[in-house]
């Protein structure tokens, strides 16, 4: 009987060791190369969106980079970052009436305009910010805009919750309907620095350029919530 009792804990402590070796490694898989893929956002709703996880929850300095296409009439969110402070900590937002790419950084708005941001067609948008100079500055489809001034003195920092699809007005929650984003988005990468203007046209022109460290398209954590497709970008007819 003793001799059964030690079998069965041995063979349930083997049990538990390879359900964690398990569990180690779907972890250890969870980061996916997203390298010609895309994510499609196929309806206007309060809810779809894809959000981006990292491990990073201070950041001085900042550069995001994407590419979308739509064909929206209307004010729509193209990235999102929240923290528990602050709903608007890293906002990158078309503003449709005023025809400018809208950063909003730790609540403050700032606006850029002169860009030719068509519908239906691929546009790739840059937005960069130091904490220190309180400076940003976007770039769209290779063409930078002035730099201007838009808040200085703190970091953003907390756990931040990045969103593709929708525009937080709570960390994480209270999505709008009417600032949704519908279309297709793709090579999302985020650095905790500012890159230079020689990387960014690297980017712009689907150059080698180094990957985020924040967040890698190549080797990114992230969760769909809702109808979100993952599908390639680019079909080669033969």
């Amino acid at each position: 009987m003793r001799t059964r009792l030690f079998i069965g804990a041995n063979t349930d402590f083997k049990m538990r060791c390879f359900l964690l070796l398990a569990m180690l490694v779907v972890c250890a898989s969870a980061l996916e190369d997203l390298s010609g893929k895309m994510f499609t956002f196929p309806a206007e709703t309060n809810f779809n969106h894809v959000k981006l996880i990292t491990t990073k929850q201070n950041f001085g300095t900042v550069t995001v980079c994407h590419r979308s296409i739509t064909d929206l009439k209307r004010d729509h969110s193209l990235f999102s970052l929240a923290t528990p402070s602050s709903a608007n900590d890293f906002l990158i937002f078309w503003d449709e009436g005023k025809q400018e790419v809208a950063p909003h950084i730790r609540n403050k708005r700032v606006g850029f305009g002169g860009f030719d941001y068509k519908p239906n067609t691929w546009h790739s948008i840059c937005s960069t910010w130091d904490s220190k100079s309180g400076v940003v500055q976007v770039w769209v489809d290779g063409q930078p805009s002035i730099r201007r001034f838009i808040s200085s003195g703190s970091n953003i920092s907390g756990q931040p919750s990045i969103i593709l699809g929708q525009e937080q007005d709570s960390h994480g929650s209270r999505f709008d309907t009417t600032q949704s984003f519908v279309g297709m988005m793709s090579d999302v990468h985020m650095w905790d620095y500012t890159l230079s203007s020689c990387e960014i046209q690297n980017y712009m022109n689907s150059q080698s350029f180094t990957p985020g460290n924040v967040l890698n398209w190549r080797a990114l954590d992230y969760k769909i919530v809702g109808n979100v497709l993952r599908e390639n970008k680019d079909i080669i007819c033969v």
